[in-house]
């Protein structure tokens, strides 16, 4: 029977149904083919590899030194890339990127990078959102604790402690809002982002960076460190210092615009399909956060293969790299173990082609 022979109201309840069933249809289809948060990070990661250290934090106490030179050489909007823990948050707060990119060797990275999602969607403000990382009581009125100084908070967060039934709560509720992400994890993946959470809060603003079967080193800063560290004019730049700063990061977050990545800066696609959708969106390279990692690509010869990479990014004359340098390479400043650095990606790809920064050493010494 057609349904234009069904007479009276129960044809046009049938024909409404109809339509309900098409308009849903095509709805369903174009969510599927929308890219998620999710399928982004499907799309872009690589396998991953393996490194000696659980980089819940940065050992990096100079990372703030190159902010003054990052703000003067107009490197902001367009896309970000980094690696590492939240050390990016401080960078990404300064650039103000269009979408952000964490690129890491280390699936673990990506976990971490989901808690601190997590913790993001949970807080309204950065006393918030530091008190769920460290497990502590969320303070209140929020009104206050939203012009609090930073001195203000870390004093919260070392004078107080949530008792154990809080924190397993605390866990569930981060458990509960990171499968809301879509992303699909193991029972592993989910045990291994516990523990990471487990070790802010067990070991409180004290906590160091870590290697593999060796204890932490001196001269690596605590979290408190670095939430306390300046540029070399005493500007405090953590983006935890202002409510602002974190407000840019925490929208991004939460617009899904931070994208955790499996891969290897030298690797076969990660940073290929990351430059593919930046020419989608018509953004341009602002900053790369390096960290120390060119250190790591020399010694298995795999630079040239990053600069393949990064030569494909598209950006501009404003596009910064940001480079961590460690022990005798490069210039140390006074009482720091790691010095940091900016250097125009145009002079890094322009030298390299011309016959510089072939050896670390000389990359090391570069500005």
């Amino acid at each position: 029977m057609s349904l234009m022979s069904i007479p009276g109201r129960r044809g046009a309840r049938l024909l409404i149904a109809t339509a309900l069933f098409v308009f849903a249809t095509a709805s369903v289809g174009h969510v599927q083919t929308t890219p998620t948060f999710a399928s982004r990070i499907a799309q872009l990661s690589e396998r991953g590899g393996f490194f000696d250290t659980d980089n819940l934090i940065s050992n990096e106490r100079s990372y703030l030194h190159v902010v003054p030179a990052l703000r003067d050489s107009g490197a902001n909007g367009g896309a970000y890339i980094g690696v590492g823990p939240d050390q990016n948050f401080s960078y990404i707060a300064q650039v103000k990127p269009a979408i952000a990119f964490i690129v890491d060797l280390r699936r673990d990275n990506l976990l971490l990078h989901l808690l601190f999602k997590a913790l993001f969607s949970m807080s309204d403000t950065r006393a918030e959102y530091l008190s769920l990382m460290f497990g502590r009581p969320v303070p209140t009125p929020p009104a206050e604790w939203r012009t609090a100084d930073l001195d203000k908070i870390i004093a919260h967060v070392e004078g107080t402690r949530l008792p154990e039934a809080a924190i397993a709560d605390l866990q569930a509720r981060v458990d509960g809002k990171i499968k809301t992400f879509g992303v699909p994890l193991s029972d592993a993946d989910f045990a291994t982002i516990n523990q990471f959470h487990r070790r802010f809060i067990t070991a409180g603003l004290p906590l160091k960076f870590q290697t593999t079967g060796r204890a932490p080193q001196s001269y690596y800063p605590t979290y408190r460190d670095l939430l306390l560290e300046t540029d070399r004019q005493g500007h405090r730049w953590n983006f935890l210092a202002s409510e602002d700063d974190f407000q840019v990061v925490r929208s991004l977050e939460r617009r899904d615009l931070v994208i955790p990545v499996v891969g290897d800066l030298a690797g076969p696609s990660a940073l290929a399909g990351i430059g593919r959708l930046m020419t989608s969106r018509g953004d341009r390279l602002s900053a790369f956060y390096a960290s120390n990692v060119e250190f790591y690509l020399f010694a298995d010869g795999k630079f040239p293969r990053f600069v393949e990479n990064l030569e494909r990014l598209p950006r501009t004359n404003r596009s910064m790299l940001i480079r961590a340098v460690f022990g005798g390479f490069g210039q140390s400043t006074p009482g720091y173990y790691s010095s940091s650095l900016v250097q125009s990606v145009d002079r890094l790809l322009q030298g390299y082609a011309a016959g510089s920064f072939h050896s670390y050493p000389e990359l090391a010494g570069a500005r």
